[in-house]
């Protein structure tokens, strides 16, 4: 099943609301949907908002079980434990990881399961990051999408190190590689954001899975996310990965801040759920980076 909500609710301090929407489709080649994904638009002052995208790797299902187990951790450790974002973010990794290592440990036909996991939080109307994987986390402001993750592969790493062109690492065929994802290792260095950025009005954040920016270009991911609402934007985005193949799950999230008066950043303020396209055709402190101001940022 795909599923799409829609929602908007109050923002923080200055004023802004959010407005957003999360959708998972199983694509056109594979039976099983091993992405999990999770949504929560904060609903009021001091609020902490949420999206996250696991996609889970490992045969016979173990992979949906690893990136529900992600989720599931992620999401209860960022509502029920206290203290600053990336502190939770830090336990809330190293637990989920623990989990997925145990859970493997007792039922072998899991063994070798792992998933990546992405996930952008907002709290006070300041963004912050937590990030595992090759699953990818944007912004988009001022008509220029910036990615915000940095994808732990091989292809990527070569790229970032000269020894690969982006076209080359596009076009490699060991372009799945994966250097690091939950579940795999006791030991995990996940890439969490140590200070949060300041969110303007006109802001829109997408999560995602491979399986849609590895078939849908970055330039037509801004160009649908800046142009319809977040339920809509992402209904065509997960469109457009099934139209260029479709062979992975495509999972993509899409959450736009805006002023209250402002008519321009609305969207159907109402959760809803759409028919599936199928039907149509330990140690909590873990290194932490700061992030540079976004690219226009005023």
């Amino acid at each position: 099943m795909s599923a799409v909500s829609a929602s908007a609710a109050p923002g923080a301090a200055l004023g802004l609301r959010f407005a957003g929407a999360m959708l998972s489709d199983v694509g056109l080649v594979r039976s099983v949907n091993e992405d999990s994904v999770g949504f929560v638009v904060p609903a009021e002052t001091g609020q902490v908002g949420m999206m996250l995208v696991a996609d889970g790797m490992g045969g016979h299902s173990a992979g949906e079980v690893a990136s529900r187990l992600a989720a599931e951790v992620i999401r209860r450790c960022l509502f029920e434990v206290p203290g600053p974002v990336p502190r939770i973010l830090s336990t809330a990794y190293t637990v989920a990881n623990k989990a997925i290592l145990d859970y493997a440990a007792s039922h072998p036909e899991c063994a070798g399961m792992g998933t990546t996991c992405t996930v952008l939080v907002i709290g006070d109307d300041k963004l912050f990051l937590g990030h595992v994987g090759d699953s990818r986390a944007y912004v988009l402001r001022h008509a220029t999408l910036k990615q915000l993750s940095e994808d732990q592969t091989l292809v990527a790493k070569m790229v970032r190190e000269g020894v690969m062109t982006a076209e080359e690492a596009r076009l490699s065929e060991h372009g799945n590689i994966i250097l690091q994802a939950l579940g795999t290792t006791p030991e995990i260095a996940p890439d969490i954001w140590g200070e949060g950025v300041a969110l303007q009005a006109g802001d829109t954040l997408l999560v995602c899975s491979d399986g849609l920016h590895g078939l849908v270009p970055d330039d037509v991911i801004a160009e649908v996310a800046g142009r319809l609402a977040p339920a809509e934007a992402c209904e065509e985005l997960v469109r457009r990965a099934l139209h260029a193949g479709g062979h992975d799950n495509v999972s993509v999230g899409v959450m736009r801040a805006f002023i209250a008066d402002d008519a321009d950043g609305r969207a159907d303020h109402n959760t809803r759920r759409i028919p599936a396209f199928r039907d149509e055709g330990a140690d909590a402190q873990r290194a932490t980076r700061q992030l540079p101001a976004f690219e226009g940022q005023r």
